[in-house]
C-alpha cells in the first residue's frame, strides 16, 4: 500500500452512476485512478483517469483483460461496484435474469478481487458496493428475485473474503449507497428515482472506505454509516 496520501485506485463500473461519481472525487483529490468499463463515457473520458475499456467483469475474458492491464500496478483500494438490476416477481420469474444477476453481482466482483491479490499487499482495501435489498431481515416487501439473491450472495463472499485476507492485513468494507438517483434506477421500471444523487452517495462511500480499518472489515453498512443488519 502506498505511504503518501494519495491512493492508487481502482473502480469498477466506473463509465457512470456512482462508479463515476467516485473515480471523480478520487481524480480530484490527486488520487491514480483506474476506471474499468466495458464502453467508456464522454463524461469518463473527459476526466483524465487511466480508462480501462472491455471489462465485462462476468466473463474470464474481462477479468483476464483486467489483471493484464493493472499487471504492474500496486492498488491501494479495489471498489467493486459493477453491477446490474433487473426484476422478476413470483407471477414473472425468469431463470436467465436471475442467474445473469448472480454472474455480474456475485461472481463477478469475487473472481476479480482474487485475481488482483497480487495486487494487493498489508494495508490495501476492498470496498463491495452493494445493496440493503441483500438483507433478509430488512425484506418486507418480497420480489425482486434476482437482485436481492445476488446481494446476499454478494455480501456472504465480502464476508468470507474479509475473514481469509484478515492475517495479510487487507480490510474488506460491505457498503449500501442509498437510494440513488442513478441511469439504473431510474431505467429499471422497479423504483421510482432516487432520492440522493450519485454524487452525494460516493461522497459518502469514499469516506467510509477511507476510513476503513480491520476493527470493521467485513461490515454491512450503510453510506450513512449506519450498520445495516444481515
Amino acid at each position: 500500500m502506498s505511504t503518501n496520501t494519495h491512493k492508487t485506485i481502482v473502480i469498477t463500473g466506473a463509465n457512470r452512476g456512482i462508479g463515476y461519481a467516485m473515480a471523480n472525487i478520487c481524480q480530484q483529490r490527486g488520487d491514480t485512478v483506474y476506471a474499468l468499463c466495458r464502453q467508456s463515457s464522454k463524461d469518463l473520458d473527459a476526466l483524465g483517469v487511466n480508462v480501462v475499456e472491455q471489462i465485462d467483469v462476468a466473463t474470464q475474458a474481462g477479468i483476464d483483460k483486467a489483471v493484464s492491464a493493472l499487471s504492474d500496478v500496486s492498488i491501494d483500494l479495489l471498489i467493486n461496484n459493477a453491477g446490474i438490476l433487473r426484476n422478476e416477481q413470483l407471477s414473472d420469474l425468469n431463470q436467465e435474469t436471475i442467474v445473469e444477476q448472480f454472474n455480474v453481482n456475485a461472481v463477478a466482483p469475487l473472481f476479480l478481487s482474487h485475481a488482483l491479490l497480487a495486487n494487493l499487499s498489508s494495508g490495501s482495501k476492498i470496498g463491495f458496493i452493494t445493496s440493503r435489498m441483500g438483507s433478509v431481515t430488512d425484506n418486507t416487501s418480497g420480489g425482486r428475485y434476482g437482485y436481492r439473491m445476488s446481494k446476499v450472495a454478494l455480501n456472504i463472499a465480502a464476508v468470507s473474503l474479509a475473514r481469509d485476507l484478515a492475517d495479510e492485513d487487507i480490510s474488506v468494507g460491505i457498503y449500501h449507497p442509498g437510494y440513488v438517483q442513478t441511469e439504473m434506477v431510474n431505467s429499471s421500471g422497479i423504483l421510482s428515482n432516487g432520492d440522493i444523487s450519485a454524487a452525494v452517495a460516493a461522497e459518502r462511500l469514499i469516506a467510509l472506505m477511507d476510513n476503513l480499518t480491520m476493527a470493521d472489515s467485513g461490515v454491512f453498512k450503510h453510506s450513512n454509516g449506519e450498520t445495516l443488519p444481515w
